[in-house]
């Protein structure tokens, strides 16, 4: 595989006001329990001490997804040119085993019981356009591309790789240590 997509997201730029989550479910028409893009709200500390860290996960398009090792019936494939997880909803028979394997919750289902998660919008970026989500964050939290250049775009001192033995594709964008600890604990692999 010649290159590899993903996200970075920069949590502290999150306001966790969900347009992400919003923009994701209508440029899918998402049922209204499937969460493609979920933020996640962490508290740490005590009071009156306490801080908030904020966290904008989607799929992760792992470079060794979980997912796909596990499905019975080869309905998970990743493209080979991009690097993105996709799923077959035809062959799928919604044995939910994917859900069972990924350590960040991805798969979802919804009425007609097959798996569907993020495809990093395809049918946008097939057309130059960006994610629905990046193109919706108000605090320009999230962005997208070769994983490769998102890593060369962060300040190095405040951007890592989430690290897991899938091997996410996440650049995770915080100058907070503390909170490095706490998303890396929060989606162990």
């Amino acid at each position: 595989m010649a290159t590899q997509y993903g996200f970075s997201v920069k949590t502290q730029r999150c306001v966790q006001c969900q347009a992400c989550e919003v923009a994701c479910k209508g440029a899918h028409e998402a049922e209204l329990r499937v969460r493609w893009r979920r933020v996640y709200n962490y508290w740490e500390g005590e009071f009156p001490h306490l801080k908030n860290r904020n966290l904008s996960i989607s799929c992760l398009h792992c470079a060794e997804p979980a997912c796909m090792e596990v499905c019975p019936v080869g309905a998970i494939s990743k493209r080979a040119e991009d690097g993105i997880v996709v799923v077959d909803r035809d062959i799928c028979i919604g044995c939910q085993s994917c859900a069972k394997a990924c350590p960040y919750g991805a798969p979802q289902f919804g009425k007609d019981g097959t798996m569907q998660k993020c495809n990093l919008c395809l049918h946008r970026i097939a057309n130059g356009g960006v994610p629905a989500c990046v193109a919706t964050c108000p605090g320009e939290a999230l962005d997208f591309g070769p994983l490769d250049k998102l890593e060369k775009l962060a300040d190095p001192v405040s951007a890592r790789k989430l690290e897991g033995a899938t091997r996410p594709s996440l650049v995770l964008i915080t100058a907070d240590e503390a909170a490095r600890k706490v998303y890396t604990a929060a989606f162990p692999s």
